[in-house]
C-alpha cells in the first residue's frame, strides 16, 4: 500500500496540471492530506462511494498519462543514472564509462 501511495504521489506531482479541480482536490485530501474517504465527503456534501469512484478514475488517468508520457519512468532513470556517475566520479571511474551515462542522460531529454 505505501509503494501505491508513494507512486501516486510521484505521478500526482507530474500530471496534477492535467486533472479537473475536482480530481486535484480529491487527490490532495486523499493522498497528501491523508483524509478518508468519509472526510472528503463530508467535506464535498457526496458519498463516500462517489468519492471512490473518483480517486480510483483518476489513479487510472494518471497511470495512463504514465503510460503515454513517461515522465516518472525518465525521472527515475535519469536519478539511477545521475547517481551511478556520482559513484564513479567519487571512486575516479572510467571516464569512457562517465562518458556512456551522460550520453544515456542526454538521451532521455
Amino acid at each position: 500500500m505505501i509503494e501505491k501511495t508513494i507512486r501516486m504521489n510521484y505521478l500526482y506531482d507530474f500530471y496534477q496540471v492535467l486533472l479537473t479541480d475536482k480530481q486535484n482536490h480529491y487527490m490532495t485530501m486523499y493522498y497528501l492530506d491523508d483524509l478518508s474517504l468519509g472526510e472528503i465527503a463530508d467535506q464535498f456534501e457526496v458519498s463516500r462511494q462517489a468519492v471512490y469512484d473518483n480517486i480510483k478514475r483518476t489513479e487510472s488517468l494518471l497511470e495512463e498519462y504514465e503510460t503515454k508520457l513517461m515522465l516518472l519512468q525518465r525521472y527515475q532513470e535519469r536519478k539511477e543514472l545521475l547517481n551511478n556517475l556520482k559513484i564513479l566520479v567519487k571512486e575516479n571511474g572510467s571516464p569512457d564509462t562517465m562518458i556512456e551515462i551522460v550520453e544515456s542522460l542526454e538521451k532521455l531529454e
